[in-house]
């Protein structure tokens, strides 16, 4: 039997990147200052480092799979191409009722099988209350970032707030891994 890994999950738009509403040009993609760096130590410390986003863009047609497939290589080129373990993403509209999209926890749960991955050691990071919901229905602890839409979120609904990623990251490690 291998050993299960803990995991951060983490929105993208909103708290690894700027959110630029519906972002289908690698142009668009600004990470938010230090966030390459507070990846690489969550994952130095033994993290699996996992990418969960809802990219109904795709889905309204306002850009294709390609280009966002050339958004998340701009990502990783950013970030540093070893950092990110995978990504899962969610094409579909809200109204087409998919069981993949957050805030349903699907892809937090193919995510686990498909890495032998811990939940109850695992952290959701994101901005955004349905980020929320999903980490705390896939029984993760959950951190709402002050960045994205972060300060519009009601900070009661997560475990901790966090202004960035670095702080996100000095609370993760903190907690003893």
């Amino acid at each position: 039997m291998r050993s299960k890994h803990p995991a951060v999950f983490l929105d993208r738009d909103g708290t690894l990147m700027q959110d630029v509403d519906y972002c289908g040009e690698a142009k668009d993609v600004h990470l938010y200052d230090g966030v390459s760096d507070a990846l690489r130590r969550l994952k130095q410390r033994g993290y699996k480092l996992i990418v969960i986003t809802n990219q109904s863009g795709i889905g309204r047609g306002y850009f294709s799979e390609e280009q966002y497939k050339a958004v998340e290589h701009e990502l990783a080129r950013q970030i540093g191409d070893d950092v990110i373990d995978a990504t899962y993403y969610c094409p579909h509209l809200p109204q087409n009722g998919c069981r993949c999209r957050k805030p349903s926890p699907h892809m937090i749960v193919r995510a686990a099988e498909d890495y032998q991955l811990d939940l109850a050691q695992s952290f959701f990071v994101g901005d955004k209350k349905s980020d929320i919901e999903c980490g705390r229905s896939a029984g993760v602890k959950t951190i709402l970032v002050r960045t994205g839409y972060g300060n519009d979120t009601d900070p009661e609904l997560a475990d901790f707030v966090a202004d960035n990623l670095n702080e996100t990251a000095d609370f993760i490690l903190a907690r003893g891994r």
